[in-house]
């Protein structure tokens, strides 16, 4: 697909449930890299059988076109068409930074795959947020489709963890503050953007057509970009100079298998503790299992404990499955993600990924291996002690625990119609 005679076309992600933010965003990227072209797909007009595709710069449209449903799927059409108009604008040459702008629920990690496999360079993966509507959207348990956002007839997806993903896959946060007819954003809406991602490179995004803003950087180092205003060479390609933070972002590099690891539940680059500005993130790492009766009964109020709730975690009757914990929005899911490394043979580790091989060492134990709890909870207003003590009454008691993993094993559960298994 990218053909040696083909010229190198760096391309930027640029995805979130904040339009406003998003569209911002993409406006500033069109004025800092001159030259640059943003590829569309509206997925609005699904139901009519077809998505728009718009390709357009900083002067306007360019070119317009539909792409037909792919089984009966907005996003599968998507992806049928993206990339062959990657290729057209690669192979015509002069595009310094195509910028795909996702619309409104597509996730970028999806679509980072699909580019990545077509043979382009992914340079940047961005997430615009309007900050003051960060626990607005994290707090929005409705499904997709009420709000016409579903990309497809059977899209299950809530506003919520719709959100939650796409802002903790981006290594760049751009953030677009006082858009209009949206309120404005106080400490507690920043730290809490920061506790939920702390690791991100946060970029601000000047509005109205200012030159751009400065960097506001993540916690632990992020992604780090081109120091000052020093000639960025996209990948093949010429050098540019990108004027502003933003665009030296969209340019610094990204890596697909890496970004999908730090997303796996066996392996996920989770936050740290914190306290500030009202807003808490407990960690909670224990090496007990839970009774499966006593979590399943307090599942409602440990959802509902935190605007955002993920980690991964162990049942005393399913020793062997690492069990993925996700919730925002008043609704958690929960899915095996797997076995534990302890249950698998020595001769399978060599099938295992090295990064998952190198997060079960670091948190071996001698009797359990990688099994453990490592729960972590963001929120304002978190009560930690309150939180400490219901998950702490979740574990086993000290008699069940004596009694030996054959006893855990006959338990009553209430996950088995919940994991279907």
């Amino acid at each position: 697909m990218s053909g040696p005679d083909r010229p190198a076309l760096p391309v930027v992600i640029v995805g979130g449930l904040h339009a406003e933010a998003r569209r911002a965003t993409v406006a500033r990227l069109l004025a800092d890299v001159p030259g640059s072209v943003v590829l569309h797909h509206d997925l609005a007009t699904a139901a009519a059988g077809t998505v728009v595709r718009t390709v357009r710069d900083a002067t306007g449209i360019l070119s317009a076109g539909e792409a037909p449903l792919v089984n009966d799927c907005a996003c599968c059409a998507l992806r049928e068409d993206l990339v062959p108009e990657l290729v057209r604008l690669a192979d015509a040459g002069g595009t310094p930074l195509a910028v795909v702008e996702l619309w409104d629920s597509v996730e970028p990690k999806a679509m980072a795959e699909v580019v990545t496999a077509g043979g382009f360079t992914v340079t940047g993966v961005i997430t615009a947020v309007d900050p003051a509507l960060v626990l607005p959207y994290l707090g929005n348990g409705d499904d997709l489709a009420e709000g016409g956002l579903a990309a497809a007839a059977t899209d299950q997806r809530t506003v919520a963890d719709t959100f939650a993903r796409q802002l903790e896959y981006a290594p760049v946060l751009a953030l677009a503050d006082s858009l209009p007819g949206s309120p404005e954003a106080d400490d507690e809406d920043r730290e809490l953007l920061a506790q939920l991602h702390p690791t991100a490179r946060r970029v601000s995004v000047g509005f109205g057509g200012g030159q751009g803003g400065g960097q506001d950087g993540g916690r632990g180092g992020g992604h780090g970009g081109v120091p000052g205003n020093a000639p960025v060479a996209a990948p093949g390609g010429p050098s540019a100079t990108p004027s502003s933070e933003l665009a030296r972002a969209a340019l610094a590099g990204f890596d697909v298998e890496s970004a999908a690891a730090a997303q796996h539940p066996a392996c996920a680059l989770l936050p740290a503790e914190a306290d500030a500005h009202g807003v808490t993130t407990l960690v909670w790492h224990r090496r007990r299992p839970f009774h499966p009766g006593r979590l399943y009964a307090a599942l409602e109020d440990l959802t509902c404990a935190a605007a955002r709730s993920r980690g991964r975690f162990w049942l005393a009757d399913k020793a062997d499955t690492l069990l993925h914990w996700d919730a925002a929005g008043g609704a958690l899911c929960v899915e095996g993600a797997g076995p534990w490394l302890a249950s698998l043979p020595d001769a399978a580790w060599d099938l295992v990924p090295p990064v998952r091989r190198a997060a079960a060492a670091l948190d071996w134990h001698p009797e359990h291996g990688d099994r453990c709890q490592h729960l972590v909870f963001t929120s304002p207003g978190l009560d930690r002690d309150g939180l400490d003590r219901l998950l702490e009454s979740c574990l086993l008691t000290d008699a069940e625990y004596a009694a030996g993993r054959a006893a855990w094993e006959r338990l009553p559960s209430g996950f088995d119609t919940l994991l279907e298994v």
